[in-house]
């Protein structure tokens, strides 16, 4: 008998009523369901994006880079750089413990989706510092059901999580080179049978290579300023396989680069802000395989390996609509950060950004807000999602970090 997977009340897929049918239909198809949860994107938008798996992997996990505008690569002074760029961990001292929660699509009032990351970073003298982070997303509990009947088959538990180690090399004072390791472990559907193929967690391993480029203080105007550039390239590795004979899906490899610049408002450095931009892209492809049995020739596509795609990645797409098959060009795969902090003496910010996608890839499109506050060894930081339309799934994000220095 066939079976679909059935995503019951208090999961954020049934209340967006336009991607039932998708996930109703007797193959079980694992990133079309995780891409759904993660970013609320529409099936008309998926692009490039929707041929990954673990999307996970690309919720930005600190509530300060969060609240501008996404961005963070060439700031990674914390220890949330082994998300946006590891080589950031060169140039810190002292050590830092931090966690992050958001409860996920919260415009929904979900009370069993939420994201939680932990990070922490620790200075050997001699060596330099050390990261390690865990991220996890549960996804709440999800109920099998008959293809043709609401019949209860089961009931199981849908979660993401990875684990990772983070280094950051300082070759002089004003650049360092970084890596990070990743284990990654994602179990959708896990124990079923959809379509008469078991579902299997899958796993895999990622790994990110860093640049990180910063100027000594030089005078801007009459006041203090400091330049950085950041490059990273995270998640490159195998892709995930959830069942016995299905192709795997690719890591969502991303390539990561941007500037910020530091100014002091005033000579004393009381007052600063940051202007931060990053612009970001996925490196995954899909490539025509043809193969012949009995002289008849079947087309398929599967996903290019991680380090052909890293080369095959720069060129235009086709995707299809739902309706036709359209052009996204290398400009339209580009997903645009920025954003803006301010520091009054290093006790209080305020920080606001803006994130743009292509419609033709993604179509996110929100201004992000947030604030912090330090007092001797510990920090709070939150950010708050304003998107521009009032129902899309993101809308009224919350994420808060508490962090401790010792």
């Amino acid at each position: 008998m066939n079976q679909t997977l059935y995503i019951p009340a208090q999961n954020v897929l049934r209340i967006i009523h336009t991607m039932k049918k998708s996930l109703f239909s007797a193959r079980f198809n694992p990133f079309i369901l995780s891409l759904t949860l993660f970013f609320g994107v529409s099936f008309s938008t998926q692009a490039q994006v929707a041929i990954t798996a673990v999307p996970f992997l690309q919720i930005e996990p600190d509530s300060r880079g969060a609240a501008m505008g996404n961005t963070g690569v060439a700031i990674a002074d914390n220890a949330s750089a082994m998300f946006w760029n590891p080589a950031g961990l060169a140039f810190q001292r002292g050590n830092q413990v931090s966690i992050t929660h958001s409860n996920w699509l919260a415009n929904f009032n979900v009370d069993d989706l939420f994201y939680d990351y932990l990070v922490g970073k620790y200075y050997v003298e001699g060596i330099g510092t050390i990261g390690a982070h865990l991220t996890y997303l549960n996804l709440g509990e999800q109920i099998q059901t008959n293809e043709d009947s609401p019949d209860i088959i089961s009931k199981f538990n849908s979660y993401e999580l990875a684990l990772g180690l983070s280094y950051g090399f300082e070759v002089n004072k004003n650049l360092a080179l970084g890596t990070s390791l990743r284990l990654i472990y994602s179990s959708l559907a896990s124990g079923t049978t959809v379509s008469q193929q078991k579902v299997n967690p899958g796993s895999s391993v990622g790994v990110d290579l860093a640049l990180l480029y910063k100027t000594d203080p030089f005078i801007l105007g009459q006041n203090n300023a400091r330049f950085s550039a950041g490059f990273n390239l995270s998640n490159v590795g195998p892709g995930m396989q959830y069942t016995d004979n299905a192709q795997k899906d690719p890591l969502p490899t991303t390539l990561r680069a941007g500037f910020a610049i530091e100014y002091d408002l005033d000579a004393e450095g009381y007052n600063s802000i940051t202007l931060a931009t990053d612009v970001s892209k996925i490196m995954a492809r899909k490539k025509e395989l043809i193969s012949t049995q009995a002289g008849v020739s079947d087309t398929s596509y599967v996903a290019a390996g991680p380090i052909e795609a890293l080369f095959s990645s720069w060129d235009t797409f086709q995707r299809f609509d739902g309706q036709e098959y359209v052009d996204v060009s290398l400009f339209q795969q580009l997903m645009f950060g920025a954003g803006l902090e301010y520091w009054y003496n290093d006790l209080f910010a305020l920080r606001s950004g803006f994130y743009y996608e292509d419609p033709n890839n993604g179509d996110r499109k929100y201004i992000t807000f947030g604030a912090g506050l330090r007092y001797n060894a510990f920090g709070i930081d939150f950010s708050y999602i304003k998107t521009l339309e009032s129902d899309h799934p993101l809308a009224n994000t919350l994420r808060f970090s508490v962090l401790l220095n010792f």
